[in-house]
């Protein structure tokens, strides 16, 4: 491992509360590693610097802390992973948690995949699919704790993808940057509608990283109407208004 890797992944942490082992500080270092390797032959993030990668996906991805959620024992899933972030580095950090990584792109599931054999990660479950369709699968609609997105999509958009996931009496914490009061405001009928309510928004600046973040903690206080989610492709087409 790299020095400046181990010196900026335990200042971060040590910000955030969190004191990482030497186990776990070398499955983020190859999780880095083999980042950067896949990266090469398949477009899994335009960040792939260490530092960069460090501070604007490992250390945001555990910035979740915030929102004071007990993590350990908890089952969450991650709608939109990607690359596999927030829920990878969440799952590394807490090994209690329960995580399932759901991405459209099958590529990037067989990625995540190998990540998780690599570091040793278990009680992962990856799923290949759209947020619409699974939302709206017994197995998995209103089965989790908390759902975690950092996908790109306004929050009315991202509400009707994530809160039928959530049990009532969970969270759905969307990742945010900092300028995201007009687009709350946009939000909160859909985030009603689908059974959440709007608890605080958690801001912050990122560690490492001149970038203003929030953290938007929305509680599941009722179940989500049967109507939703609609069919993949509405949501992003005709998100819900007031």
């Amino acid at each position: 491992m790299e020095q400046i890797f181990v010196d900026k992944m335990t200042a971060g942490c040590q910000e955030l509360g969190i004191t990482l082992s030497e186990r776990q500080l070398e499955q983020f270092y190859q999780y880095y590693e083999m980042l950067a390797e896949w990266n090469q032959v398949m477009n899994l993030t335009a960040i792939t610097e260490l530092e960069d990668v460090v501070s604007k996906h490992f250390l945001d991805s555990l910035a979740l802390v915030k929102a004071g959620i007990p993590l350990n024992g908890c089952r969450a899933i991650d709608v939109g992973t990607g690359a596999g972030f927030p829920g990878i580095p969440l799952k590394i950090a807490f090994p209690g948690l329960q995580v399932t990584l759901l991405d459209s792109l099958n590529k990037r599931i067989q990625f995540l995949k190998e990540v998780c054999g690599a570091l040793g990660l278990s009680q992962v479950e990856m799923i290949h699919g759209r947020a619409e369709d699974f939302g709206r699968n017994p197995k998995y609609r209103e089965q989790y704790d908390l759902c975690v997105s950092r996908a790109v999509a306004n929050t009315a958009t991202l509400s009707e993808y994530c809160l039928p996931f959530v049990k009532t009496g969970g969270f759905f914490l969307p990742y945010k940057s900092g300028k995201i009061d007009e687009e709350l405001a946009d939000g909160t009928k859909a985030i009603e509608s689908l059974g959440g309510s709007i608890e605080e928004v958690v801001r912050f600046q990122l560690t490492g990283a001149d970038a203003d973040r929030s953290l938007v903690k929305i509680r599941k206080t009722a179940k989500t109407p049967k109507k939703y989610p609609r069919k993949a492709g509405v949501p992003s087409k005709e998100p819900i208004r007031g």
